[in-house]
């Protein structure tokens, strides 16, 4: 992609991701790979990280790492178990820790000579996980820190610029953890920081354009920031030769359909606009069960796609809105993850039309995407959308999909966002919706009595959504909320806030 990376090799830590992110907001390039998986060194390859994992060294199965494939070769920063194996595999001893060190330590007898640890204060504080502890470290190897309670936090070899560290730079609570690696990426494998949203622009509307050359590209697109993105880098690189196509499911928000495609049209964007809402309407009749909703609005966009798509002559290629998350998932250290729900995309579209694939977002985070479509302006009320799930307020309608229930449940969410953006809380917030309860609850509106519906409002805050801490609201937005969602929305007398974290729940609830 660019001419020089750093390579992070996955032991299944849940926080490997969170060592890509801060290597990438260093303006670093990286990739994440399975502990096992053969990288050959080039001259791009400036550096390796080994990751922690959920495995001790001392188990007979643990991750054989390939280490001495690299150090000696390319600067190396063991984290946690990667610390641990890089000692035991070079002869030195691990052992259980008297007791588990698990959350805030801090640092101390720092080797400040060490360029690891340039301008990282005595006592910093880092964020410990683990239950095995070194014990004595390979020949060669020097100690360079120390906490209260383990004599090896951090052990090195400078001449093979082999670097190990007990605690986990990635996590929030090592303060100076964005430091300790910018020491390590930027001075000890020399790194540029040339990973740019303009740097990336540049690089990939080139390599569009050398993949695609005079072929006619479909893309799928959402009125999401993803496939927006991927819209315009595909505009810029090709122009006409990108031809878009925009669904409407039935299951959007409030008038969210023409005010897409407007937004697309501003944009000299060839989009399609087909509106299929009846026919996936109709095919959801009757069913309640989750994951049978799912299939049946993956399969419904697909024949819809493959109508739309077949009518488009000299199509070669299906670009799709692929990000960096979606493709660590695929290769991740444990394979692909273990399904908890179906993800509704453009899944089987290349088979049915024998199309190749193009993902131009497919190295990039979240967040990345979001400030690669700032660069290419973007405008703000697609590039500041909270994510919206592929089948739409299908999941936020717990049982079965009717025309009145999407009705409903459009009015209280364009309530509840217009609001949130009134007073400027939208933007604070990672995603907010609304969700229709399959419940009536008794209720007094003048002097009757009502027996109608109990709407949930959900708001989270999150980076990938992977994890994800509810959002303390205020108690005044929540009452003017819930009492103009109750006067305008008929049908609804009651109105609940969810104040569940993922984990253990899930930002959706279906």
């Amino acid at each position: 992609m660019l001419n020089e990376k750093v390579v992070i090799f996955d032991s299944g830590s849940q926080y490997t991701q969170l060592i890509a992110r801060k290597v990438r907001e260093l303006n670093v390039y990286c990739e994440i790979v399975p502990f096992n998986k053969e990288v050959e060194l080039d001259s791009s390859i400036k550096g390796v990280i080994f990751s922690g994992s959920p495995f001790s060294v001392r188990e007979v199965n643990h991750p054989e790492i390939p280490i001495d494939k690299y150090i000696g070769k390319v600067p190396v920063l063991g984290i946690c178990y990667g610390a641990q194996y890089m000692a035991q595999f070079y002869g030195g001893s691990v052992n259980a820790s008297a007791h588990r060190e698990y959350g805030r330590a801090h640092i101390i007898e720092l080797n400040k000579q060490n360029p690891l640890f340039n301008g990282i204060d005595e006592g910093s504080q880092v964020w410990m996980s683990h239950a095995d502890s070194v014990i004595t470290i390979p020949q060669g190897f020097e100690v360079i820190a120390k906490t209260n309670d383990i004599p090896v936090a951090a052990f090195a070899d400078l001449s093979r610029k082999a670097f190990a560290i007990q605690f986990h730079p990635e996590v929030y609570h090592s303060v100076q953890g964005k430091e300790l690696l910018k020491n390590f990426v930027m001075d000890i494998c020399g790194c540029s920081a040339n990973w740019t949203p303009a740097a990336y622009i540049e690089t990939t509307i080139s390599e569009i354009r050398e993949t695609v050359k005079n072929d006619t590209v479909i893309l799928a697109i959402s009125g999401g920031v993803d496939s927006s993105v991927a819209a315009l880098l595909l505009n810029k690189a090709i122009g006409k030769q990108l031809i878009c196509i925009f669904v409407n499911n039935g299951l959007l928000r409030k008038n969210e359909y023409s005010q897409v495609l407007e937004t697309y049209k501003s944009l000299d964007l060839n989009v399609i606009g087909v509106d299929a809402s009846d026919e996936f309407l109709g095919n959801l009749t009757n069913v309640s069960e989750p994951e049978k909703k799912r299939k049946i609005i993956g399969k419904t966009f697909i024949d819809v796609f493959e109508r739309e798509a077949k009518k488009i002559e000299n199509a070669k290629w299906l670009a799709q809105g692929t990000i960096y998350p979606d493709v660590i998932e695929s290769i991740s250290v444990n394979g692909p993850s273990a399904t908890i729900k179906s993800h509704h995309n453009v899944g089987g579209l290349p088979e049915k039309l024998n199309l190749k694939i193009i993902e131009p977002l497919k190295f990039l985070f979240k967040d990345e995407v979001r400030r690669v479509g700032a660069a290419l302006q973007l405008p703000e009320i697609i590039l500041k959308r909270h994510p919206f799930p592929g089948p739409g307020l299908a999941i936020r309608i717990l049982g079965e999909i009717t025309k009145d229930k999407v009705r409903l449940l459009q009015e209280v969410d364009d309530i509840y966002v217009t609001m949130l953006k009134e007073k400027g809380l939208y933007d604070t917030i990672w995603q907010a919706g609304a969700i229709l309860l399959p419940i009536h609850s008794v209720g007094v509106m003048g002097d009757e009595r009502t027996y109608e519906q109990v709407v949930a409002l959900r708001a989270v805050h999150s980076t990938d959504g992977m994890t994800a801490d509810w959002v303390h609201l205020p108690y005044d937005f929540l009452a003017e909320v819930s009492n103009k969602i109750i006067n305008y929305v008929k049908g609804v007398n009651r109105v609940v806030y969810d104040i569940s974290s993922k984990p253990p729940a899930t930002i959706e609830w279906e």
